[in-house]
């Protein structure tokens, strides 16, 4: 089959360091290169891939400093996508809601996989009046809010075998893994650590509207506990198999509705929990 993928523009794919969808794309995509089919990547122009890349933008939106606005992009990237859209067989989609009207006027077949969460308001109206478009969720309870809409299956976010190290003996610290936001609860991550007297590694990134929260909530208790929290910034590749395989648990103690978390799948793959 003649495929496109089409990856937001906010990391490369895989990312460097933090991001979720970015990294399952490059899995996904990698994967069905490899069992023949014709691939094509819409994505930032840093990505590596198997498939045929069609860059979007120069480099990751998140990480160019002179990226001050991420509409432009992602707009140039669906007019990269509906010109090509004629040579092929599907066009999966990962970039939430944003092509939506252009995808219900043209006539290749579409699937859009939901990779974050949908309890939002917000959102509610919107896939009402788009209720046709295909969609695939990546864990069952993910739908729940939206259960009207066009669900065509659940496909759980899944990880190369040999991607991450088994290791048995647990580690002598805690690990925190992801974003200091605070649905994410870094704030409770120090706490657990703190009451269990076990030494904690933060391996979390600030995005530029969360920095306020950061200094006003993370900063003090960062200075507060420094003798048992260390930040070690983000992780990834090779790196990220070291921290978790290294650790004695995860820490997540997130507060939202956590759709299918990939943190998870790839702590249990290093044996922690």
């Amino acid at each position: 089959m003649r495929i496109a993928q089409i990856a937001p523009l906010y990391e490369s794919v895989p990312p460097r360091g933090y991001g979720g969808t970015e990294r399952v794309v490059a899995w996904l995509t990698d994967e069905l290169v490899r069992r023949g089919h014709e691939v094509t990547l819409f994505a930032s122009g840093d990505s590596r891939t198997q498939a045929r890349l069609i860059p979007a933008c120069r480099q990751a939106l998140w990480q160019d400093p002179e990226c001050r606005d991420t509409i432009p992009h992602h707009t140039r990237l669906l007019e990269l996508v509906f010109q090509n859209a004629p040579h092929f067989d599907v066009l999966h989609f990962h970039t939430d809601y944003l092509h939506f009207p252009l995808a219900r006027r043209q006539p290749v077949p579409n699937v859009t996989t939901q990779h974050g969460r949908l309890d939002l308001p917000d959102l509610w109206p919107l896939f009402a009046d788009f209720h046709e478009i295909p969609l695939v969720s990546v864990s069952d309870s993910q739908r729940i809010p939206l259960p009207e809409s066009n669900w065509q299956g659940t496909v759980h976010h899944g990880l190369p075998r040999d991607l991450h190290t088994f290791s048995a003996a647990p580690g002598e610290y805690l690990a925190f893994l992801g974003r200091f936001s605070p649905e994410k609860r870094p704030d409770r991550a120090i706490e657990i650590a703190s009451r269990t007297g076990l030494p904690l590694r933060m391996a979390a990134r600030v995005f530029d509207e969360e920095r306020a929260y950061y200094e006003r909530e993370i900063e003090p208790l960062l200075r507060d506990h420094a003798a048992m929290v260390e930040q070690v910034g983000e992780v990834g590749g090779a790196a990220k198999n070291a921290f978790l395989g290294g650790a004695r648990a995860l820490l997540f103690p997130v507060d939202w509705p956590e759709p299918f978390g990939l943190v998870m799948i790839e702590a249990l793959a290093c044996a922690r929990r």
